[in-house]
């Protein structure tokens, strides 16, 4: 998932955005409500994780305006305050869901997929393609019926490829479905991450299945 936290004590958004990372999801990050309107007007997020005590608009002001421009991306909002009455302005506010602080990661985690799980059409199919097959929702990938352990970036260029096969994809649109915007070094690394799947996927290189397109970048499959 592509997801946008919202939330002004550095450490927890730290935390979260390593965390999140390391799951695998491209991870930006907002410390009040005027940048997180600034980022949801420019990218299409899967969730949104809104702190409430943001310095300025708080999270339930920001949670009303984004429903006012009619934006629909689930909203999951973090806070300290847990009374009923708490949870009911957070959720007529137009949030979708709530998680008190502390909260377990991996509750954290569950609530996310759930919210991305009631968005219509997030419903992912298995891709195919020849003797490749990749399954989104049970993170599994096979090629001639054996099984391919990738790493979590390696399985998100592949899934990225799969959806886009016969099409010529460049470096900055791999970037821009699967990284945060403030990578660094982002074009190098997916190079590295294109080479060690043609390793694992058994298609060295030049690459009889992700192929490099000159001057653009990279297509998986022939150009159908």
């Amino acid at each position: 998932m592509r997801l946008l936290i919202v939330e002004d004590e550095d450490a927890l958004a730290s935390v979260l955005k390593s965390g999140l990372t390391e799951e695998g999801h491209a991870v930006d990050l907002a410390v009040e409500a005027e940048s997180a309107l600034d980022w949801t007007s420019i990218v299409t997020y899967d969730v949104l994780v809104i702190d409430i005590l943001l310095p300025g608009i708080t999270g339930l002001d920001l949670c009303r305006e984004l429903r006012r421009r009619h934006d629909q991306t689930p909203i999951l909002l973090l806070t300290a305050l847990d009374t009923v009455s708490d949870r009911v302005k957070g959720l007529d506010s137009g949030a979708d869901d709530y998680l008190v602080k502390p909260f377990a990661f991996a509750e954290l985690l569950a609530r996310l997929r759930a919210l991305h799980r009631r968005v219509p059409g997030t419903s992912d199919p298995i891709l195919v393609y020849d003797d490749l097959s990749l399954d989104p929702a049970a993170h599994r990938v096979t090629r001639a019926g054996l099984p391919i352990a990738l790493s979590g970036r390696e399985f998100q260029i592949l899934e990225y490829l799969l959806r886009r096969a016969g099409r010529p994809v460049t470096r900055a649109m791999i970037a821009d479905g699967v990284w945060d915007y403030d990578f660094p070094n982002v074009t190098n690394v997916i190079d590295v991450h294109i080479s060690a799947l043609r390793a694992k996927l058994n298609d060295p290189v030049p690459g009889a299945l992700i192929q490099t397109v000159r001057g653009v970048g990279y297509r998986l499959g022939d150009d159908r």
